[in-house]
């Protein structure tokens, strides 16, 4: 097996390009006029979008009204341990566990974690856990015996030596490298995880969000903030593309994977460009969030009255009672008992727990499925998320 190294590649080449121009989008992700409570609303719902397409590349085709409906549920039920209600169907399951392996990266991981064994052994335990289609014997532990992946000519290496080879990838990992490098040690890292292929089941679903894990580490991505950086949308805008380029690297010849890592980056930079339109704060409410009230209103789930008060909502960015009084007229009790409705029907939620301040649910909620189809609407969605947007 070739060692994990980055390959020599001419500065001229379409590789050098993408690294140089992403790194140049990257000092822009701190730039915005954006207000980080809406980013936190926008993070929550890119999450939530991931955690999807992730799901739906391993071939889950359930709704997105019947996922929305089950994590809005979920988070309803305020569970205390990273797991999904058994009375959900295996489907929706699957991506709720998504979610809460990508919520225990955010949680664990930050700018210089060192990512070890334990860690990938966890966001598979998380990811896999109580599934039956798509679940594993041993959650959170490598593979004991011999695999074939079905549909590829790649035999993974023998179980014997996952430990070591798993070692050598964590080793590159965390290998101090020129910033410059960064990304290109995440796209090659993603392939090298994939075709080790450590555990029994699950292998795809773990290795995106190990990746995700790695962006964090590297500072990449503000998990406070901004969490669009991700490249399982590039994965979604083909799923089979992503499968050729997976397979045509497996050669580990350095010609082949600079023709990985050029798709993977190429991917990220062209998605990237469209989301830092959501830095602009105008964009998010004139384009996004206003036009998304207005299908939610045309739609019957929220009235005139609730139309115009979650406008305030959004231009506002957090709203207070006597913010409403243009719009909810009565007394200071009526606007409170307002607000409460809309809290329980997971339309605005307070910024915090005991604060009389509150914002917009962008998800899960009633306002999901009608943001997701203003995403398509503006060429935000991949490919593997329009079919039901």
């Amino acid at each position: 097996m070739r060692p994990i190294e980055i390959p020599d590649f001419s500065f001229n080449s379409p590789l050098a390009n993408v690294v140089i121009e992403l790194e140049r989008l990257r000092g822009d992700l701190g730039t915005s006029t954006t207000p980080s409570e809406v980013f936190g609303q926008l993070k929550q719902l890119f999450q939530l979008m991931t955690s999807i397409m992730s799901a739906r590349i391993e071939g889950n085709r359930t709704s997105i009204l019947e996922i929305v409906e089950g994590a809005q549920e979920n988070t309803a039920r305020d569970r205390s341990v990273r797991s999904a209600a058994p009375d959900f169907s295996d489907g929706v399951k699957e991506i709720i566990l998504l979610e809460e392996a990508s919520k225990f990266i955010d949680e664990h991981i930050h700018a210089g974690t060192t990512i070890s064994h334990a860690l990938v052994r966890e966001l598979h335990r998380i990811a896999v856990s109580g599934l039956e289609r798509e679940g594993d014997r041993t959650p959170g532990s490598y593979r004991t015996t011999d695999v074939v992946i079905q549909g590829s000519d790649h035999r993974p290496p023998p179980f014997a030596s996952i430990q070591a080879d798993m070692q050598e990838l964590l080793d590159f990992i965390n290998q101090e490298m020129d910033r410059k490098f960064d990304l290109l040690k995440v796209a090659i890292a993603h392939h090298r995880f994939v075709w080790i292929h450590p555990f029994g089941n699950g292998n795809g679903r773990t290795c995106r969000l190990l990746t995700y894990a790695i962006m964090v580490s590297q500072g990449f991505t503000a998990t406070t903030d901004y969490r669009a950086v991700d490249p399982t949308a590039v994965f979604g805008a083909d799923r089979e593309s992503y499968y050729r380029h997976l397979e045509a690297a497996d050669s580990l010849e350095p010609a082949t994977t600079i023709q990985w890592c050029t798709y993977l980056l190429g991917g990220m930079l062209k998605d990237l460009r469209k989301l830092n339109k959501l830095g602009n704060h105008d964009f998010v409410v004139d384009e996004l969030l206003v036009p998304s009230l207005e299908r939610a209103r045309q739609a019957g789930i929220i009235s005139l009255e609730e139309f115009e008060a979650l406008k305030i909502f959004a231009v506002r960015t957090t709203v207070k009672a006597t913010d409403l009084s243009n719009v909810v007229l009565g007394s200071s009790v009526v606007r409170s008992q307002f607000i409460r409705r809309l809290i329980n029907r997971r339309l605005v939620e307070p910024i915090a727990e005991g604060k009389r301040s509150y914002r917009l649910v962008m998800a899960p909620g009633p306002l999901t499925p009608f943001i997701l189809r203003q995403l398509d609407k503006l060429e935000f969605l991949p490919q593997i998320l329009r079919d039901d947007a």
